[in-house]
């Protein structure tokens, strides 16, 4: 069984990835359960480089596959903040709950036609001796007037999808995985990790 280390603490991104793999002949860890523990510096301007500045640093230290992901949220009316910055946006130690309520009052009064927005993901795929492969996913919708869902992490409860007519935060995690960025860009990753798998 093939080793996956997944370059997170984030638990609620490590099930969303293993739900996608779930039948492959892996075993999905976070950095703290493969005993790695490194604070990787992500000096990148674009989530691309990010995700592979992550994935190379952590496939230095073991022989497994790393995935690494760089995502977060882009709000146009406020020139696409928080982007590259979603993590560390208003202070890295802040809540959500507090980052969320800032930029609704940010955008209070402006219409929902500008309120535009969209989450993106890159992913990296890493191994040692062998060349650093990417992927790409996004999902357009638009900050709500108020925060609503529990389902979620993040900016989830003020993202809304027109189609769903809710939040990111308001619907299954089964749902959020058919459409969401992360899930966009690791079904395009899985194809790289079955090719590797099977090299």
């Amino acid at each position: 069984m093939k080793k996956i280390i997944v370059a997170t603490q984030n638990k609620g991104k490590v099930k969303e990835i293993n739900d996608i793999l779930e039948g492959l002949p892996v075993c999905v860890q976070t950095m703290s359960e493969a005993g790695i523990d490194i604070d990787v510096e992500e000096n990148g301007t674009t989530f691309e480089a990010n995700a592979i500045i992550k994935a190379e640093a952590i496939s230095k230290l073991t022989d497994a596959l790393v995935i690494a992901d760089d995502s977060g949220l882009e709000i146009d009316y406020l020139n696409k903040e928080p982007g590259v910055y979603s993590a560390r946006y208003l202070g890295k130690d802040t809540s959500y709950e507090i980052k969320n309520q800032i930029i609704l009052d940010r955008l209070k009064d402006v219409p929902k036609a500008q309120r535009t927005a969209r989450f993106v993901c890159a992913m990296a795929l890493a191994e040692a001796g062998r060349e650093t492969v990417t992927t790409y996913g996004t999902i357009e919708g638009y900050i709500g007037d108020h925060a609503e869902g529990e389902n979620g992490f993040g900016y989830d409860p003020i993202f809304f999808v027109e189609e769903l007519g809710t939040s990111t935060a308001n619907i299954s995690l089964e749902a959020k995985n058919e459409i969401s960025h992360r899930a966009k860009a690791m079904r395009a990753l899985l194809e790289k990790i079955k090719e590797r798998l099977n090299g």
